[in-house]
Protein backbone atom coordinates (compact mmCIF):
# COMPACT_ATOMS: atom_id res chain seq x y z
CA UNK A 1 0.00 0.00 0.00
CA UNK A 2 1.74 3.62 -1.06
CA UNK A 3 1.23 5.58 2.19
CA UNK A 4 1.60 8.74 -0.36
CA UNK A 5 3.87 10.48 1.89
CA UNK A 6 6.94 10.24 -0.59
CA UNK A 7 8.78 13.76 -0.33
CA UNK A 8 6.86 14.91 2.62
CA UNK A 9 8.57 15.63 5.88
CA UNK A 10 8.31 14.49 9.09
CA UNK A 11 9.81 15.70 12.77
CA UNK A 12 10.62 12.92 15.01
CA UNK A 13 11.95 13.55 18.43
CA UNK A 14 13.95 11.80 20.96
CA UNK A 15 13.96 9.31 17.68
CA UNK A 16 17.68 8.93 17.87
CA UNK A 17 17.17 5.12 19.78
CA UNK A 18 13.80 3.59 20.59
CA UNK A 19 10.43 3.92 19.21
CA UNK A 20 11.35 7.22 17.97
CA UNK A 21 14.03 6.01 15.53
CA UNK A 22 11.41 2.83 14.68
CA UNK A 23 8.83 5.37 13.54
CA UNK A 24 11.26 7.83 11.75
CA UNK A 25 12.95 4.62 10.05
CA UNK A 26 9.20 3.56 8.84
CA UNK A 27 8.31 7.54 7.39
CA UNK A 28 11.54 6.97 6.00
CA UNK A 29 10.86 3.65 4.19
CA UNK A 30 7.89 5.39 2.58
CA UNK A 31 10.24 8.15 1.12
CA UNK A 32 9.99 10.75 3.51
CA UNK A 33 12.55 13.40 4.39
CA UNK A 34 12.96 12.71 7.93
CA UNK A 35 14.34 14.62 10.54
CA UNK A 36 14.86 12.70 14.26
CA UNK A 37 16.55 14.89 17.31
CA UNK A 38 18.56 13.01 20.43
CA UNK A 39 20.82 13.82 23.25
CA UNK A 40 23.69 11.43 22.53
CA UNK A 41 26.07 12.03 19.10
CA UNK A 42 27.00 8.55 18.82
CA UNK A 43 23.40 7.48 18.82
CA UNK A 44 22.62 10.34 16.08
CA UNK A 45 25.37 9.76 14.06
CA UNK A 46 24.02 5.99 14.05
CA UNK A 47 20.29 6.84 13.79
CA UNK A 48 21.51 9.57 10.38
CA UNK A 49 23.18 6.19 8.65
CA UNK A 50 20.69 3.96 9.55
CA UNK A 51 17.90 6.32 8.37
CA UNK A 52 19.76 7.21 4.79
CA UNK A 53 19.98 3.12 4.39
CA UNK A 54 16.47 2.60 4.76
CA UNK A 55 14.57 5.52 2.63
CA UNK A 56 15.28 7.43 -0.49
CA UNK A 57 14.92 10.86 1.58
CA UNK A 58 16.46 13.13 2.42
CA UNK A 59 17.86 13.25 6.80
CA UNK A 60 18.45 15.35 9.23
CA UNK A 61 19.81 14.82 12.46
CA UNK A 62 20.22 17.13 15.50
CA UNK A 63 21.01 17.55 19.37
CA UNK A 64 18.46 18.26 21.42
CA UNK A 65 17.13 18.01 24.19
CA UNK A 66 13.50 17.76 24.63
CA UNK A 67 12.94 19.17 27.72
CA UNK A 68 14.65 21.96 26.97
CA UNK A 69 12.00 24.44 24.99
CA UNK A 70 14.87 26.86 23.23
CA UNK A 71 16.71 23.45 22.13
CA UNK A 72 13.26 22.22 20.58
CA UNK A 73 12.14 25.48 18.88
CA UNK A 74 15.30 25.64 17.23
CA UNK A 75 15.08 22.03 16.22
CA UNK A 76 11.60 22.75 14.01
CA UNK A 77 13.12 25.65 12.85
CA UNK A 78 16.20 23.58 11.53
CA UNK A 79 13.88 21.37 9.93
CA UNK A 80 11.96 23.71 8.16
CA UNK A 81 14.76 25.83 7.13
CA UNK A 82 16.45 22.56 5.75
CA UNK A 83 13.19 21.41 3.88
CA UNK A 84 10.86 23.79 2.67
CA UNK A 85 8.41 22.96 5.17
CA UNK A 86 6.95 20.37 7.58
CA UNK A 87 4.14 17.93 6.82
CA UNK A 88 4.16 15.47 9.99
CA UNK A 89 5.35 15.49 13.77
CA UNK A 90 5.91 12.65 15.59
CA UNK A 91 6.81 13.21 19.41
CA UNK A 92 8.32 10.30 21.51
CA UNK A 93 10.23 10.40 24.94
CA UNK A 94 12.20 8.19 27.00
CA UNK A 95 10.32 6.96 29.80
CA UNK A 96 10.57 8.31 33.33
CA UNK A 97 12.71 6.40 36.17
CA UNK A 98 10.73 3.85 37.78
CA UNK A 99 9.93 3.21 41.59
CA UNK A 100 6.75 3.60 43.73
CA UNK A 101 5.05 6.64 44.79
CA UNK A 102 7.08 7.03 47.66
CA UNK A 103 10.22 6.78 46.67
CA UNK A 104 9.70 9.77 44.03
CA UNK A 105 10.48 13.23 44.99
CA UNK A 106 8.76 16.57 43.86
CA UNK A 107 12.10 16.99 41.64
CA UNK A 108 11.27 13.99 40.03
CA UNK A 109 7.37 14.70 39.35
CA UNK A 110 8.52 17.87 37.73
CA UNK A 111 11.29 16.75 35.16
CA UNK A 112 8.52 13.60 34.17
CA UNK A 113 6.33 16.29 33.54
CA UNK A 114 8.85 18.31 31.27
CA UNK A 115 10.03 15.42 29.19
CA UNK A 116 6.42 13.77 28.54
CA UNK A 117 3.97 16.44 28.87
CA UNK A 118 5.83 19.97 28.25
CA UNK A 119 8.29 18.29 25.28
CA UNK A 120 4.76 17.67 23.49
CA UNK A 121 3.13 20.97 24.73
CA UNK A 122 6.32 22.81 23.38
CA UNK A 123 6.77 21.06 19.74
CA UNK A 124 3.26 21.18 18.33
CA UNK A 125 3.44 24.98 18.99
CA UNK A 126 5.89 25.56 17.15
CA UNK A 127 4.89 22.90 14.83
CA UNK A 128 1.17 23.77 14.13
CA UNK A 129 1.73 26.83 11.93
CA UNK A 130 3.74 24.71 9.50
CA UNK A 131 1.43 21.85 10.06
CA UNK A 132 -1.65 24.08 9.40
CA UNK A 133 -0.11 25.25 5.97
CA UNK A 134 0.51 21.63 4.81
CA UNK A 135 -2.51 20.45 5.97
CA UNK A 136 -0.66 17.46 8.20
CA UNK A 137 -0.67 15.12 11.19
CA UNK A 138 0.73 14.60 14.36
CA UNK A 139 0.97 11.60 16.64
CA UNK A 140 2.18 11.26 19.46
CA UNK A 141 3.55 8.15 21.38
CA UNK A 142 2.96 7.76 25.03
CA UNK A 143 1.83 4.02 26.72
CA UNK A 144 -0.52 2.01 27.70
CA UNK A 145 -0.26 3.08 31.04
CA UNK A 146 -2.47 6.00 29.80
CA UNK A 147 -5.20 3.27 30.13
CA UNK A 148 -4.02 1.03 32.64
CA UNK A 149 -1.44 1.42 35.12
CA UNK A 150 2.31 -0.70 35.75
CA UNK A 151 3.60 -1.37 38.72
CA UNK A 152 6.15 0.46 39.57
CA UNK A 153 5.49 3.23 37.05
CA UNK A 154 4.32 5.82 39.24
CA UNK A 155 5.59 8.94 37.15
CA UNK A 156 4.10 6.91 33.52
CA UNK A 157 0.91 6.20 34.97
CA UNK A 158 0.07 9.56 36.03
CA UNK A 159 1.82 12.28 33.71
CA UNK A 160 1.26 10.01 30.62
CA UNK A 161 -2.16 10.90 31.07
CA UNK A 162 -2.01 14.16 30.35
CA UNK A 163 -0.80 13.66 26.76
CA UNK A 164 -3.85 11.95 26.07
CA UNK A 165 -6.29 14.77 27.09
CA UNK A 166 -4.03 16.82 25.55
CA UNK A 167 -4.82 14.84 21.68
CA UNK A 168 -8.43 15.05 22.74
CA UNK A 169 -8.57 18.68 22.47
CA UNK A 170 -5.78 19.49 19.82
CA UNK A 171 -7.58 17.10 17.77
CA UNK A 172 -10.64 19.10 17.83
CA UNK A 173 -8.91 22.84 18.11
CA UNK A 174 -6.57 22.34 14.95
CA UNK A 175 -9.85 20.32 13.08
CA UNK A 176 -9.74 20.50 10.14
CA UNK A 177 -6.86 21.14 8.32
CA UNK A 178 -4.31 19.11 11.13
CA UNK A 179 -5.23 15.76 12.50
CA UNK A 180 -4.01 14.26 15.78
CA UNK A 181 -3.28 10.81 17.23
CA UNK A 182 -1.52 8.70 19.89
CA UNK A 183 -0.48 5.66 19.81
CA UNK A 184 0.21 4.00 23.64
CA UNK A 185 2.58 1.28 22.62
CA UNK A 186 3.08 -2.26 24.99
CA UNK A 187 6.59 -3.40 25.86
CA UNK A 188 9.02 -3.15 22.90
CA UNK A 189 12.42 -4.35 22.36
CA UNK A 190 13.94 -1.21 23.03
CA UNK A 191 16.53 -0.13 25.47
CA UNK A 192 14.45 1.25 27.82
CA UNK A 193 12.72 -2.47 28.86
CA UNK A 194 16.21 -3.56 29.48
CA UNK A 195 16.55 -0.66 31.95
CA UNK A 196 13.29 -1.46 33.65
CA UNK A 197 13.70 -4.86 33.68
CA UNK A 198 17.16 -4.90 35.42
CA UNK A 199 15.82 -2.05 37.51
CA UNK A 200 13.53 -4.30 38.88
CA UNK A 201 16.07 -7.28 38.97
CA UNK A 202 18.42 -4.44 41.52
CA UNK A 203 14.91 -4.38 43.63
CA UNK A 204 15.02 -7.97 43.79
CA UNK A 205 11.88 -8.04 42.19
CA UNK A 206 12.78 -10.60 39.70
CA UNK A 207 15.62 -13.34 39.77
CA UNK A 208 17.42 -12.10 36.77
CA UNK A 209 17.32 -10.32 33.60
CA UNK A 210 15.71 -13.58 31.15
CA UNK A 211 12.71 -14.10 34.26
CA UNK A 212 11.93 -10.15 33.66
CA UNK A 213 12.12 -10.47 30.15
CA UNK A 214 9.31 -13.44 30.50
CA UNK A 215 7.27 -11.22 33.10
CA UNK A 216 6.87 -8.30 30.49
CA UNK A 217 6.02 -10.93 27.53
CA UNK A 218 3.31 -13.57 29.90
CA UNK A 219 0.54 -10.93 29.65
CA UNK A 220 0.53 -10.70 25.78
CA UNK A 221 -1.83 -13.21 23.92
CA UNK A 222 0.69 -13.35 21.16
CA UNK A 223 2.98 -14.22 24.17
CA UNK A 224 5.97 -11.85 23.28
CA UNK A 225 6.97 -8.25 23.18
CA UNK A 226 6.58 -6.17 20.22
CA UNK A 227 9.40 -5.19 17.56
CA UNK A 228 10.25 -1.46 17.58
CA UNK A 229 8.44 -0.96 13.65
CA UNK A 230 5.51 -2.81 14.33
CA UNK A 231 5.03 0.27 16.33
CA UNK A 232 6.73 2.29 13.76
CA UNK A 233 4.44 1.29 10.99
CA UNK A 234 1.36 1.88 12.86
CA UNK A 235 2.43 5.48 13.35
CA UNK A 236 3.70 6.04 10.02
CA UNK A 237 -0.44 5.06 8.55
CA UNK A 238 -1.58 7.08 10.97
CA UNK A 239 0.92 10.32 9.74
CA UNK A 240 -0.47 9.37 6.13
CA UNK A 241 -3.69 10.12 4.02
CA UNK A 242 -4.42 6.56 4.41
CA UNK A 243 -5.76 7.53 7.75
CA UNK A 244 -7.36 10.65 6.49
CA UNK A 245 -10.65 10.37 8.70
CA UNK A 246 -8.26 9.46 12.02
CA UNK A 247 -8.24 11.78 14.21
CA UNK A 248 -8.37 12.18 18.34
CA UNK A 249 -7.39 8.60 18.08
CA UNK A 250 -5.84 6.82 20.73
CA UNK A 251 -4.20 3.34 19.40
CA UNK A 252 -2.79 0.61 21.72
CA UNK A 253 0.29 -1.12 20.08
CA UNK A 254 0.27 -3.99 22.66
CA UNK A 255 0.03 -7.50 21.78
CA UNK A 256 -3.67 -7.53 22.91
CA UNK A 257 -2.35 -6.85 26.86
CA UNK A 258 -4.44 -3.55 27.58
CA UNK A 259 -7.78 -5.16 29.41
CA UNK A 260 -9.32 -2.15 29.45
Amino acid sequence: MDLGIEGNVALCTAASSGLGLASAESLAEEGAHVAVCGQTPAHLDAARERLRETGSGDVLAVEADITDRAELTAFVAETVETFGGLDHVVTSAGGPPSGPFLDTEDGDWYRAYDLLVMSVVWTLREAYPHLREAEGSAVAITSRTVREVADGLVLSNAVRRTVGGLVKTLAREFAPEVRVNTVLPGPHETGRIEELIEAAVDRGEVPDYEAGYREWAADSPLERIGEPRELGDVVAVLASERAGYVTGAAVPVDGGSTRS
